[in-house]
């Protein structure tokens, strides 16, 4: 612990001093990151510290978009989104819920004008029922394949295989 600051002396000789008294103690010897540059900011970028928070902090940047970005990324995703549904009625709230949002983001005069159309929910139901029956009908396969291996009569196990398997 150091001693206190006499009051004869000012704060700025006080700090001063105790600098000196640590580098000849050799306190300042192999500080971690000595004789490294330091990480400033690249180009003199005024926005390092937020992305350094995003990169720290393992911010998804997506966030960071504006609505009418994120719904263009949506309207490109519909596809694979649709596909996991399993109703009919599930596709089409889907679909009118993001038209309804992608009307009020063209409504909406803030922010950048970033083109967003509606999304032709035919053409998506129609994609989706494509998509749909071709599952359907690999589930029907894959059941009766299953139900083809379990008919196949086994052979009768002996009293030893019974008990010991």
């Amino acid at each position: 612990m150091t001693s206190r600051k006499p009051p004869s002396m000012s704060m700025q000789d006080w700090i001063d001093l105790q600098l000196r008294e640590a580098e000849k103690a050799g306190k300042f010897d192999n500080l971690v990151g000595a004789g490294k540059p330091l990480k400033l900011a690249d180009q003199h970028d005024p926005d390092w510290w937020v992305k350094d928070f995003i990169r720290r902090e393992n911010i998804d940047t997506e966030a960071l978009l504006p609505p009418a970005m994120l719904l263009r990324k949506e309207k490109k995703e519909v596809r694979q989104k649709v596909a996991t549904m399993r109703r009919e009625s599930e596709v089409r709230d889907y679909l009118a819920d993001l038209n309804q949002r992608i009307v009020l983001a063209i409504r909406d005069t803030t922010g950048p004008v970033i083109p967003v159309g509606k999304v032709d929910a035919e053409a998506a139901l129609k994609q989706w029922r494509v998509d749909h029956e071709e599952w359907l009908e690999h589930r029907r396969r894959a059941a009766a394949r299953a139900a083809a291996e379990s008919a196949v009569p086994s052979k009768k196990k002996s009293i030893w295989q019974r008990i010991f398997s």
